[in-house]
């Protein structure tokens, strides 16, 4: 007999953050996150989030087997920020029944109507915009880079059977390295850094040295850059630098970049190395005993890179400062020739003039991700 369960204990979190390597256990594009992260993330008195967002999280168990999750989820500073009362889902994951999905949904809902939400239901985001998110809904083959989300191709069937509709898509473009020797692309790359250059604004990695300075920065542009975009909120200072300091353990300066304009920055740009190449052979997620030498021996010999952020400030946009940059972060691939493929990612489909940029340098569209939501 199929229930659902709150999840109240130590073990109920473990399990909750460990049944997506039961259930992908045989799926070979499935990709571990790691345990310590995600048991952070859902515990209130260690993630950020918490303090102005609150979370349920549910087990569906079919007997004594455990068969889905989910997390309600009260994101209170985007809902301040946006002037609504959304309420969202969130780490769903399930076997391939619809009575399952139904139980699991079902539950959140109800959650988010006894906290007076009366707006929308959003999903999935686990929890928000400034972590992971999204639905996978076309691109299944391959599996995703670091920090982006997976899951098996039945799930937005199940979704939408529940009511849930389209809110928007977001895409993500591979690039094929061997493809900058396309000599348009470097005339298109030089005649960026022409016209920056007559404006004076220069294009220059962060400094590693003056880290917390130049994160304080960044932080300002992340803020206004992203105000308009679809589900954003501006990230607290705890929030903004709890994800720095994880970042900064595995982030290669080179492709840490920022536009700068009389001394201010005005836009910055981030891709990391895709360490899923390596969690892929982590167990489980687990670290130790063996996990954390196979990551620092690994993240230096991906092959394959994602960037996760890129944004410019009102007044310095349509100006080349986007295509400068990804065409300052091929240079830096092309020069460690070991990355054969980039990722850029996420981009909303409505987004134009982020999506002519990609395409403009030949990136092809190979992933879409559904945020879906429905009336409450």
């Amino acid at each position: 007999m199929k229930r659902i369960e709150l999840v109240s204990s130590k073990k109920e979190l473990k399990d909750f953050v460990d049944f997506p390597h039961d259930l992908y256990k045989d799926e070979p594009t499935y990709v571990p996150e790691l345990f310590i992260a995600q048991k952070d993330l859902l515990t209130p008195s260690k993630h950020p989030f918490h303090e102005n967002g609150e979370m349920q999280l549910y087990l569906c168990y079919d007997d004594d087997k455990i068969v889905g999750r989910i997390a309600g989820i009260i994101n209170q500073n985007h809902n301040n920020f946006n002037k609504v009362n959304d309420g969202f889902f969130g780490f769903f994951d399930c076997v391939n029944d619809q009575q399952v999905a139904d139980l699991l949904l079902d539950a959140v809902e109800k959650w988010l109507k006894g906290k007076g939400v009366t707006d929308h239901i959003v999903g999935p985001m686990n929890p928000s915009t400034n972590e992971t998110c999204g639905m996978l809904v076309d691109g299944f083959s391959r599996p995703p880079m670091v920090m982006m989300t997976h899951n098996a191709s039945y799930y937005p069937a199940l979704v939408e059977a529940h009511g849930y509709q389209k809110q928007t898509d977001i895409l993500a473009y591979l690039y094929q390295v061997d493809n900058y020797n396309d000599s348009r692309i470097r005339r298109l790359h030089e005649l960026t850094q022409i016209k920056l250059d007559k404006r004076k604004i220069i294009i220059r990695k962060i400094n590693m040295k003056d880290f917390q300075n130049e994160a304080d920065k960044i932080k300002a542009v992340y803020n206004s850059a992203w105000d308009k975009n679809l589900g954003f909120y501006p990230m607290t200072d705890k929030e903004f630098n709890y994800t720095a300091k994880d970042l900064k353990m595995i982030l290669d300066p080179d492709f840490c970049i920022v536009a700068e304009h009389e001394g201010e920055i005005v836009g910055f740009a981030l891709a990391l190395p895709n360490i899923n190449e390596v969690l892929k052979k982590i167990k489980r997620g687990r670290l130790f005993p063996t996990g954390i030498f196979k990551l620092l021996m690994g993240k230096n010999k991906v092959t394959s890179m994602r960037i996760i952020m890129l944004g410019v400030i009102e007044g310095y946009r349509k100006i080349g400062v986007e295509m400068a940059f990804y065409t300052s972060i091929i240079d830096e691939v092309v020069k460690k020739k070991r990355i054969k493929e980039v990722e850029a990612s996420w981009v909303l489909e409505g987004n134009l003039l982020m999506n002519k940029a990609i395409q403009d340098i030949g990136g092809v569209p190979y992933k879409r991700y559904r945020i879906y939501e429905k009336k409450i």
